[in-house]
C-alpha cells in the first residue's frame, strides 16, 4: 500500500505558470537558474509534495515556486542558509551586511582569507554566505584531501548589502511553502510517497568533484532510490551529464534499462566550472546540454509536434 505524502494535504497541485526568475541569491557549481523553466516544462502537470534532495542554490525550486516543498542538501552550513531564509530572514540579512561592511573596512584579500580560514576552521552558514558571493567565479571549491574550502577571493564587485536585502525580498515569497532539512539524498527521497514530485540534480561525476560530498557521491545508489520511489508512485526527473564535454572526455553514462520513460535535452550554456578551469577564457566549445530524464511521460512532450 502507498503510503501518503509528507504533507498532510494530499490535494495534488497544479504545476503553476513559470515566468523565468534568473535572479541568485547565492552562487553554486550546477546552477540550472537560468535554465529552470525548460526543466520545469517537463514536470508533471500536478503532483502533491516537490522535494529537492540536491538543493544547491535552489534555482529550480526558486522558479517553481511550490507550496509545499522539501529543500534538502547534506552539506550543514548550505542548509542553514535555507533554513535561515526561511525562519529569520531579516537575520540572513545581517549576516551577509555584517561581513561585507568588515570586508570592505580593510585590505580586502586578507579580510577574505581570514573569513574563509574562520569558515574551515568551523564551517557556518553566515561565513559560507559571505564566501559564495565574493570567491573567484561563485566556485565553492573543497579540497579533496582534507575538504577545506580553497577557491581564492574573486575580481567582481561584492554584491552591496542593501542589494542583498532586495535579492532576500524577492526570494522569501518563493520558498514560502518549503521545509529546509540537512538530509541525505537517500533519506530525502524515502519521504516522497505516491504522487509527489523529486527533483535530483546531484554532482557531475567528470566536473563536480570539487563539490561537498561529491567525492564519495555514487549514482548507482541514486539510481536504485528513484527505481524504489518510481514504483512507489512518486514522480522522478533526474538531470544529469549530457552531450557535454568535460576537458577532453565525452560523457557517457549508462543507465539501467526501464528506469526512466523519457530523455530530453536542456541547452543551459557555458560551464561556469569550465570558466574558472581556464581563467576565464572564452568557451565556444564548453556548451553543456543536460540530459533530463523522467519516471514518466512529459506532458510538454505530448502537446509538441
Amino acid at each position: 500500500m502507498h503510503q501518503p505524502s509528507l504533507f498532510s494535504d494530499l490535494t495534488a497541485l497544479e504545476t503553476p505558470e513559470v515566468t523565468p526568475f534568473k535572479t541568485q541569491l547565492i552562487k553554486w557549481v550546477g546552477n540550472k537558474q537560468r535554465y529552470a523553466d525548460q526543466i520545469i516544462a517537463h514536470f508533471p502537470t500536478s503532483f502533491g509534495t516537490y522535494f529537492e534532495p540536491f538543493l544547491g542554490s535552489a534555482g529550480v525550486m526558486a522558479n517553481l515556486a511550490p507550496p509545499r516543498a522539501l529543500g534538502s542538501d547534506v552539506y550543514g552550513p548550505l542548509m542553514e542558509i535555507w533554513q535561515c531564509l526561511a525562519e529569520d530572514p531579516e537575520r540572513l540579512i545581517s549576516w551577509y551586511d555584517e561581513r561585507w561592511t568588515w570586508f570592505h573596512a580593510g585590505d580586502r584579500q586578507e579580510r577574505y582569507e581570514t573569513i574563509r580560514s574562520r569558515f574551515n576552521a568551523a564551517p557556518n552558514g553566515a561565513d559560507l554566505l559571505f564566501l559564495c558571493r565574493a570567491c573567484y567565479g561563485g566556485v565553492v571549491r573543497f579540497r579533496k584531501k582534507d575538504g577545506l574550502m580553497s577557491t581564492p577571493l574573486g575580481s567582481h564587485p561584492v554584491v552591496k548589502p542593501e542589494k542583498f536585502a532586495r535579492r532576500v525580498a524577492m526570494w522569501r515569497p518563493r520558498v514560502a511553502g518549503a521545509r529546509f532539512e540537512q538530509l541525505d539524498y537517500l533519506d530525502a527521497l524515502e519521504c516522497a510517497r505516491t504522487g509527489d514530485l523529486v527533483y535530483c540534480d546531484p554532482p557531475y561525476s567528470h566536473s563536480q568533484s570539487i563539490l561537498y560530498g561529491a567525492q564519495s557521491f555514487r549514482l548507482d545508489r541514486l539510481l536504485s532510490a528513484i527505481s524504489d520511489a518510481r514504483d512507489r508512485g512518486v514522480y522522478v526527473a533526474l538531470s544529469i551529464d549530457g552531450t557535454k564535454k568535460s576537458g577532453n572526455t565525452y560523457c557517457d553514462i549508462p543507465l539501467p534499462d526501464g528506469l526512466f520513460e523519457e530523455e530530453h535535452f536542456v541547452n543551459i550554456g557555458r560551464s561556469m566550472l569550465r570558466r574558472f578551469q581556464m581563467d576565464g577564457k572564452t568557451l565556444e566549445d564548453e556548451v553543456v546540454r543536460d540530459r533530463l530524464l523522467l519516471t514518466y511521460p512529459s506532458p510538454k512532450a505530448a502537446h509538441e509536434p
